[in-house]
């Protein structure tokens, strides 16, 4: 697996070389070549959760998944979750729901229900602020340590599970997570449901890629992800899949103890 500690420096010592083969050799080609990779992998890893380029992350279970999957649901909780807890009540599904702060203190009594009902809830970060790549350290965790103050307060468990708004990792964020010792949750099969409208798409986009120990990705802001659900549970029921808790699924402590 790539990763940016052995990497960095690798790209340091390559690109001090290739400058002295371009001032001595009088083209800087090489230069730029390394240049060019250095970016583009250090883009990749940024926004592939799953590389765990900066940082160890978790996105699927890979081996003895026997037939189970984890449900999880970011930026909530909203209005909308209280329809996903029922679809998952009704068919004995277990999910995590990956919380922003500031939904929690709007939604109290849902955060409440959440656990009440056996789910388990995990760090959104407090704003969910759209330039979270680009946070220094000291933002990072302040955020964290804020969500995570919050949802101790709402529900009296601090939890350990921590899903990076956009899936961005970087060393900042990964600094961040050591420091607050909350372990990255990524995902294998991302239903797209914030950006596609077709519900039927979303179906079909989260049903053709299952498989054992996949972690799938929703978000419970919105009626297209409940009307979604309607279809998607009965289908993993019919299929033999059972879903349950991303900390069940990975075998880890959702909470601090």
């Amino acid at each position: 697996m790539l990763k940016h500690a052995i990497l960095y420096p690798l790209f340091l010592v390559a690109g001090c070389i290739a400058s002295l083969v371009g001032i001595f050799g009088g083209s800087f080609i090489w230069f730029l070549v390394v240049l060019l990779l250095a970016i583009g992998l250090t883009t990749w890893g940024a926004f592939d959760i799953r590389l765990g380029y900066f940082t160890p992350t978790f996105f699927r279970k890979k081996y003895n998944a026997e037939g189970r999957v984890a449900l999880t649901f970011d930026d909530g909780p909203s209005l909308h979750t209280t329809e996903v807890l029922r679809l998952l009540k009704a068919y004995q599904s277990k999910a995590t729901f990956f919380c922003i702060g500031k939904q929690v203190l709007a939604y109290p009594h849902i955060a409440k229900q959440i656990v009440d009902e056996g789910h388990t809830i995990g760090n959104h970060t407090y704003a969910h602020p759209k330039s979270f790549g680009f946070l220094k350290e000291k933002d990072v965790v302040a955020e964290l340590e804020q969500c995570s103050s919050i949802i101790y307060q709402t529900v009296g468990k601090t939890p350990k599970l921590f899903r990076p708004p956009f899936g961005v990792t970087n060393p900042s964020v990964a600094k961040g997570v050591q420091y607050t010792k909350q372990q990255i949750i990524g995902w294998s099969n991302r239903s797209l449901d914030t950006v596609t409208l077709q519900e039927d798409k979303i179906y079909e986009r989260v049903c053709k890629k299952l498989k054992s120990g996949d972690i799938i990705l929703f978000h419970d802001t919105s009626q297209r992800t409940v009307n979604v659900l309607k279809r998607l549970l009965p289908y993993l029921q019919k299929q033999g899949y059972i879903s349950v808790s991303v900390d069940d699924l990975l075998n880890l402590h959702g909470y601090e103890k």
